[in-house]
């Protein structure tokens, strides 16, 4: 129901619908080169926009952290009798893991959009419209400390791999001789300290270069590794990173019987839909011939 304004209320309205407001000042007029280039303006990119942006990204990984924890924590309790690095010469017909005897546990974690996000030279490439360079990301690895951010639900998963006894080691593809400014860059990530040749392996550490199995079976000779986790599978085995296989080829390598079973369960991996060997395959491979549809209108 309407209610009738009080008539000293509409003599208000009227005096004010009088008064209008003086006129807003006019910006003087800039006279445009025409041969001046149109300014683009900077978006980041989908893949960025989800991972480092939507609460949707936010979510999965806090929910991914939170499974992994778990799931070191059940590890500690009941003592595995093999780590879940794949011996030398193992395959997924021939499946060999490492014994653990009565080393002390550990789980192994890539860096890089594992633990952090590289929020600093991520935002920065976009804002020199360049892709990843090694000069860029060597100054990076050197000096980025602070601007790298602890990847949601990372800081309590560590603290509670920690809790239970559990050793955290990282295994990157940072550059040993970077190692001053890489150690900083978790430190100030809020992970703590980790100690180049113990508990932080770097490429360099060992031969191979990118490669980590040698890294891996590094650390094997003093721990009982529990859990793998990264955001590429070359962070739980160098045998699905062989440059000959496709990508419906490298999907099937994970699902091999030796294999699948492990996902969650001591082999952890996190979204990253922005670089790396995920991020292949033509028309053919993502939408292959048994999928194709199109519609009756194209308009």
């Amino acid at each position: 129901m309407k209610t009738a304004l009080p008539l000293i209320t509409l003599a208000i309205l009227a005096a004010c619908q009088t008064a209008a407001p003086p006129p807003a000042a006019q910006p003087e007029s800039v006279a445009m080169d025409p041969s001046a280039p149109a300014i683009t303006e900077i978006k980041p990119s989908a893949g960025e926009q989800w991972l480092l942006g939507s609460a949707e990204a936010r979510i999965v990984m806090v929910q991914s952290w939170n499974e992994i924890a778990s799931y070191v924590e059940k590890q500690a309790a009941s003592r595995p009798n093999a780590s879940v690095i794949l011996a030398p010469g193992a395959t997924p017909d021939a499946p060999e893991f490492l014994a653990c005897g009565d080393k002390p546990l550990a789980a192994v974690f890539d860096a890089d959009e594992t633990l952090i996000w590289n929020t600093g030279s991520t935002g920065a490439y976009r804002r020199m419209g360049k892709e990843y360079d090694p000069i860029t990301w060597g100054e990076w690895e050197r000096t980025g400390a602070g601007k790298a951010v602890a990847i949601p639900g990372a800081l309590d998963g560590v603290a509670r791999i920690r809790a239970a006894g559990v050793e955290v080691i990282v295994n990157t593809n940072r550059e040993a001789a970077n190692v001053e400014g890489n150690i900083a860059t978790l430190a100030q990530a809020g992970f703590g300290e980790f100690v180049h040749g113990s508990t932080l392996f770097l490429k360099g550490d060992t031969p191979g270069g990118s490669a980590k199995d040698a890294r891996r079976y590094a650390i094997s000779e003093n721990y009982c590794v529990v859990a793998l986790v990264g955001d590429q599978l070359g962070d739980i085995a160098d045998i699905f990173n062989d440059k000959t296989l496709r990508p419906a080829e490298r999907r099937s390598l994970s699902a091999a019987s030796a294999f699948d079973s492990l996902w969650g369960q001591g082999w952890f991996i996190l979204p990253n839909p922005l670089y790396g060997p995920s991020i292949a395959g033509s028309m053919d491979d993502i939408f292959p011939a048994e999928t194709y549809w199109e519609p009756a209108s194209k308009d």
